[in-house]
């Protein structure tokens, strides 16, 4: 029976799954946030009809389609996100970091001020969470591995 070669690389952390499923998940409350807008302003059926901008000020119009390209391109960058992140780029650690820090700040300012967002939420914490492990951090490189003392 054949034996297989020992690899060098590091394994992947349980943490680094954990964080993948929630972008996942979290890319499809941002697909539903692109077209709930479009639904229920009723662009999908009747199409662009009215103005955008009107006396300097976006229209409801102007601000469903806004709402939904801005949550279209979150979605997009975070497929972006998660592919350099289960390449293990750290690139891809750093804008996640910071991108669940200024969605965690959102996340609170809604909570406090609006419809809370509790789904968005939790994930994020969960991100943030797993992002800040010990493991996580040394497989990307963010903390650096101290030598191994030979006896």
């Amino acid at each position: 029976m054949a034996r297989r070669k020992k690899s060098n690389k590091q394994k992947r952390p349980i943490a680094v799954t954990i964080i993948a499923i929630a972008i996942v998940i979290l890319f499809f409350i941002r697909l539903y946030q692109v077209l709930e807008p479009l639904v229920t302003g009723h662009i999908l059926e009747g199409g662009l009809s009215g103005n955008l901008i009107e006396d300097w000020s976006l229209t409801p119009l102007g601000y469903a389609l806004g709402s939904s390209l801005t949550y279209l391109f979150l979605s997009l960058s975070g497929i972006i996100v998660l592919i350099g992140f289960l390449r293990l780029r750290r690139w891809s650690w750093v804008i996640l970091m910071a991108w669940t820090g200024g969605s965690l700040l959102i996340t609170l300012i809604n909570y406090f001020y609006s419809n809370p967002n509790y789904i968005v939420m939790a994930s994020n914490l969960v991100i943030a969470y797993a992002l800040n492990m010990t493991d996580v951090q040394r497989i990307f490189h963010i903390r650096e591995v101290p030598d191994e003392i030979e006896s």
